[in-house]
């Protein structure tokens, strides 16, 4: 973690769930030491849909549904979110936690590689959330930018890695992060930050060139 624990306990406490099954959700991330983004992070993106004036959504590397039912809950009734997850057994999950929540109808499941999948898409998105494997991260990048709109948030999970990025990479993964992050930054058509908020988050806007 960036944020140190003793801090982000402290904005946990005062930050309540947008939705009760988000509680339930981060009790079956507990049990299976599944990766989540946390609440700071999803209140975060909610923040984040509200001020953009965001409609349609793309998520790479869903899991099992927890940051897209945050941005569901901020998301209008006729808003979408098209995620994409490779683990058919995480999608009947983040089903029947969205029926649970009542939110059904604004998400669409894809399953399968975003690598091979986002190619395909024929729309563009008002906000793209990228969680995918991180050896994935720099060959999804130029794949991702012709699916965001002008003006749109491309916002990217885990830029910092629990500090790895810092130093030489010994691993796969920090180095694909690094790569990234780097191509991130050097995008002309983006406008780029990197929040450290739990494991980093970076938010690029698409510019008109």
């Amino acid at each position: 973690m960036i944020v140190h624990p003793e801090i982000e306990k402290y904005l946990e406490k005062l930050s309540p769930l947008a939705h009760p099954v988000l509680e339930e959700m981060q009790r079956l991330a507990a049990e299976r030491n599944f990766p989540i983004i946390g609440p700071l992070v999803g209140r975060f993106l909610v923040s984040l849909i509200q001020f953009g004036h965001v409609h349609t959504v793309l998520e790479c590397g869903s899991g099992f549904g927890y940051s897209a039912l945050w941005m569901a809950t901020a998301l209008s009734e006729n808003a979408n979110i098209t995620c994409i997850e490779y683990d058919p057994a995480n999608i009947e999950l983040a089903k029947n936690f969205f029926k649970k929540a009542g939110l059904s109808h604004k998400i669409t499941f894809l399953q399968g590689n975003a690598l091979e999948i986002v190619p395909t898409l024929s729309h563009t998105y008002d906000l793209i959330l990228n969680d995918v494997d991180k050896e994935q991260y720099p060959p999804l990048l130029p794949l991702l930018l012709p699916r965001l709109r002008t003006g749109g948030m491309l916002i990217t999970d885990n830029v910092l890695w629990k500090g790895k990025v810092t130093r030489e990479p010994q691993d796969i993964p920090t180095r694909a992060i690094q790569q990234y992050t780097e191509a991130l930054m050097q995008q002309k058509d983006l406008w780029s930050s990197i929040i450290p908020i739990r494991d980093g988050l970076s938010i690029s806007i698409k510019l008109r060139v």
